[in-house]
């Protein structure tokens, strides 16, 4: 299976919308907490017998690199949030010397994470330590609107699948907070954990189920038409969970990773949810991805500097 060694701690991978053999990771010089970011993309061998990878291109800032999202109207275009507090757009089309095409800076804090409208496909969000999300069309030089009502760092926003202006966010304050983009303040606060959540998302096929992971090691999935009791609570992981994130072809399956170095994939509606476990990262496993367009396929990066690519059911090491 395809492996890639990357010189930074790897952050954040995320699979193309548009080409089945293409991803971007996220890294971070120091584990993040000082220095320099780095930006790969990588092509995968489009043939079944061959496992190489090959970096497209890659993009230096001067700061670690936390998350980052493909765009879904452009297929050439990412954002990057970034620990400096800016938003990047980049286009890997054109050379590292014309990129970024914009740098975006509101939040006065680390940007953690960025998830682009999938339904919309105009519009994005960040969410950040700063205890604010915004919202940020790529046209425009300043966002759109500011959320701010968490009461720690938002470590995770993420739209809804099958409605344009809804969006959930996870914050240190042990509350995911649903949104509507019309509304004036959020429209639901749960209170999802005791302890800080790290990652939420939603369920790609019931636009009313998420899951969302806590450094309490549990990932709880919820109704949010009935939040007193989760639907389900899914132990298996050893230390905090730091990502957690729906299949988009199974409505019951999902994947984790986290800091006890392993990579899980569940399916929350069996008594037995815990269906695999990957414990190929040699340090904290923090960020993982399922690619929308081949099932079954898997991305992994963490602070051992690696790059995992692998179908289910397979070894992420095997050759």
């Amino acid at each position: 299976m395809p492996i890639f060694k990357t010189p930074f701690n790897g952050y954040s991978v995320k699979f193309s919308p548009f080409f089945e053999h293409r991803l971007a990771v996220a890294t971070a010089q120091n584990f993040g907490i000082l220095g320099n970011g780095r930006i790969h993309v990588l092509d995968l061998a489009p043939s079944p017998t061959s496992h190489a990878v090959t970096e497209l291109v890659a993009f230096d800032t001067a700061d670690g690199v936390y998350d980052l999202a493909w765009s879904e109207s452009h297929d050439s275009l990412l954002i990057a949030a970034v620990a400096d507090g800016s938003v990047k757009l980049f286009d890997t089309a054109l050379p590292p010397t014309q990129n970024p095409l914009r740098s975006f800076q509101e939040h006065s804090r680390e940007v953690h994470s960025v998830d682009y409208n999938p339904t919309r496909r105009d519009s994005f969000l960040t969410a950040s330590w700063d205890d604010t999300i915004k919202l940020w069309t790529v046209d425009r030089p300043t966002s759109v609107r500011t959320f701010k009502e968490h009461a720690y760092c938002v470590y995770s926003a993420a739209w809804n699948p099958r409605h344009a202006d809804v969006f959930a966010s996870a914050s240190g304050d042990c509350t995911v907070r649903i949104w509507d983009v019309r509304e004036p303040g959020s429209t639901m606060i749960i209170p999802a954990h005791e302890f800080e959540i790290l990652s939420c998302d939603w369920n790609k096929y019931d636009e009313c189920c998420l899951a969302t992971a806590s450094v309490d090691k549990s990932i709880r999935v919820w109704d949010v038409r009935n939040y007193r009791v989760p639907l389900s609570v899914l132990n298996g992981h050893g230390y905090a969970v730091r990502k957690v994130k729906f299949s988009p072809f199974r409505r019951s399956m999902m994947v984790s990773c986290s800091y006890d170095m392993t990579v899980c994939l569940w399916d929350y509606m069996v008594e037995d949810a815990l269906v695999g476990r990957y414990d190929h990262h040699t340090e904290f496993a923090v960020g993982v991805d399922m690619s929308v367009l081949v099932e079954g396929l898997l991305a992994s990066t963490g602070w051992d500097e690696m790059v995992y690519v692998w179908q289910h059911g397979t070894d992420p090491r095997a050759p």
